[in-house]
């Protein structure tokens, strides 16, 4: 007889992870180019191949100088500019380079004063932009223009402040991070502005997890697939989307997603097929108390424990590695049936394992206020409630049933109410879970 089970929503979360453990080593890993690494999961440390910044330049457009030569009060000579991307040539004693902005500092100079702080508050008017060459007679590899200063320079000079400190406006070389430190650890989930690190470093390409592969599988003889008409009695399937696309937004595969009667030798064999290559199975529906509920049929003895979690919706609830004969042991996760259940089930039970275990970024738990009473909830479970977050308040959307698709589609926010409340009083403070899903 397969096992049950009775659970708060903490300890089949914590099963979930349990039942993942082995996920990252089972995916393996390959190579891609960094234009395609977003949302990726990092299979080996990243090591900075070089320093950021690589040399000393200055924060902003200004004056390179030397400190030890502003304490006389003098106006400094002009030397020649020091533009962005070219080498700085040193700077003499007892002069000043004008320099822009990501511009070497020059050897000798240990600090920039910003243009608007000199007399006169400019650059000299000898400093002009080399003028773009004229249209067919450059080329494609026409440098860009850049400042020069004339020839006949007629001797600039300026006065700066004397109480300049060193290093004012220098972003020094290694600053930002140093050469051989680790810049990214194994399992950093890719953002944006992580993959933007690498590429300031220099990498082009990087290590990844294999995507995992998740197949999908829901029931019922009253749900059909989307676009097909409708008999009487019947629904259209809402699950198989609203998985695959939380799961495609987790960085999954998602193969062998269908639809199934309430059939469990026909389940079974499908089942049998599909799960090659597959590191995770869901199926949604059929595991209910009914007389219908082919999931808990057809798992029958073959490693699935089934039972009831302490939650509101979404309490029915099967879990365990699937074994199949002639099949390696896959974990299976077997959600309600109802849309909302399901949809809670990804983000209050996988999603959490996925943050755990591939990086994947967690959704925010808050405290906010809440602005509508909230009554009815059930003794004994927690209970989700559907939201907008905005600002710190959290409203109520829609009722607590697990078919209200309509506010889940409104809702950015899932308010948590304990499971020993019957309910909240507005103007309290409740935990939050921000699932940002609607703007």
């Amino acid at each position: 007889m397969e096992a049950t089970f009775r659970r708060s929503a903490a300890e089949h979360r914590a099963a979930v992870e349990r039942l993942l453990d082995g996920l990252p080593a089972s995916l393996g890993s390959e190579t891609v180019p960094l234009g395609h690494a977003l949302g990726r999961t990092l299979a080996a440390a990243v090591a900075a191949p070089r320093a950021l910044p690589g040399f000393d330049n200055s924060q902003m457009d200004g004056y390179a100088v030397r400190t030890a030569d502003l304490a006389s009060g003098r106006a400094l000579p002009v030397a020649a500019p020091i533009p962005a991307g070219a080498a700085a040539p040193p700077l003499a004693p007892g002069t000043t380079a004008p320099i822009m902005t990501g511009a070497m500092v020059p050897r000798g100079a240990d600090a920039v004063v910003p243009v608007e702080a000199a007399d006169p508050p400019r650059f000299p008017a000898s400093i002009r932009r080399a003028p773009s060459a004229a249209c067919g007679t450059g080329g494609a590899g026409a440098a860009a223009s850049a400042p020069v200063v004339r020839e006949d320079d007629g001797g600039a000079r300026v006065l700066l402040p004397a109480d300049v400190p060193a290093g004012q406006f220098i972003r020094r070389a290694g600053s930002d991070i140093g050469e051989g430190a680790e810049a990214l650890p194994a399992g950093s989930y890719l953002s944006a502005a992580r993959l933007g690190l690498l590429a300031a470093l220099g990498v082009d390409g990087v290590r990844v997890l294999r995507r995992p592969r998740a197949v999908l599988l829901s029931t019922g003889d009253e749900v059909v697939r989307p676009g097909a008409p409708l008999a009487a009695g019947q629904i259209h399937d809402a699950n198989t989307t609203l998985l695959a696309a939380s799961l495609q937004a987790a960085g999954w595969d998602v193969a062998g997603a269908g639809l199934h009667a309430d059939d469990p030798e026909s389940f079974t064999g499908h089942l049998a097929r599909a799960v090659d290559g597959a590191d995770l199975v869901i199926t949604s529906g059929g595991i209910s108390q009914g007389a219908y509920e082919v999931v808990k049929q057809a798992l029958a003895g073959h490693g699935i424990a089934f039972g009831s979690v302490a939650l509101q919706p979404g309490g029915p609830q099967g879990a365990g590695l699937l074994r199949l004969p002639g099949r390696e042991p896959v974990p299976l996760l077997a959600f309600p049936g109802n849309p909302v259940s399901t949809y809670l089930s990804f983000e209050l039970f996988l999603r959490p394992a996925l943050v755990h275990h591939l990086g994947l970024p967690g959704r925010p738990l808050v405290d906010a206020v809440l602005t509508q009473a909230l009554t009815g909830s059930p003794s004994g479970k927690l209970q989700a409630r559907r939201a907008r977050y905005d600002a710190g308040c959290v409203a109520p959307v829609g009722g607590p049933g697990s078919h209200l698709l309509h506010p889940l589609s409104q809702a950015n926010a899932l308010v948590l109410v304990p499971a020993d409340a019957s309910g909240v009083d507005a103007g309290r403070t409740v935990q939050t879970l921000l699932i940002g899903e609607n703007p």
